[in-house]
C-alpha cells in the first residue's frame, strides 16, 4: 500500500471538507482507497490528509493533476501542500 501525506493550511475547514467529499468519487476513479484526515491540535486550519492507493504512479498522477489544483483553490487551500509518498512497511496493532 502507498500513501500521499498532504499537509496543508485552509481557510476554513468546515468549507474545505465540503470540497473534499464532493470529490470523493474523482479520487476513486482515479484510484485512492480511501483517506484519513487529522488536524493540528489546537489550529483546526492546519491538517494532514492522508490517501491510501495501491499504486505510486496512480498516487502521483493524482498529486500533479490539475483537476487537484482546481478542486483545492476552490476548497480554499492556502498554498501548495506539502507531500509526501509513504510506503507501508509494517502494521502493527498496538
Amino acid at each position: 500500500m502507498i500513501y500521499l501525506m498532504a499537509i496543508q493550511k485552509v481557510e476554513d475547514f468546515n468549507e474545505w471538507k465540503k470540497v473534499f467529499d464532493e470529490h470523493s468519487k474523482k479520487r476513486e476513479t482515479m484510484g485512492s482507497k480511501g483517506a484519513e484526515i487529522l488536524s493540528v491540535s489546537n489550529h483546526p486550519n492546519e491538517i494532514v490528509v492522508i490517501t491510501k492507493w495501491e499504486d505510486l504512479d496512480a498516487a502521483k498522477k493524482f498529486s500533479s493533476s490539475t483537476d487537484l489544483k482546481n478542486v483545492m483553490k476552490r476548497a480554499g487551500v492556502v498554498g501548495f501542500p506539502e507531500l509526501r509518498f509513504l510506503d507501508e512497511i509494517n502494521l502493527t496493532e498496538h
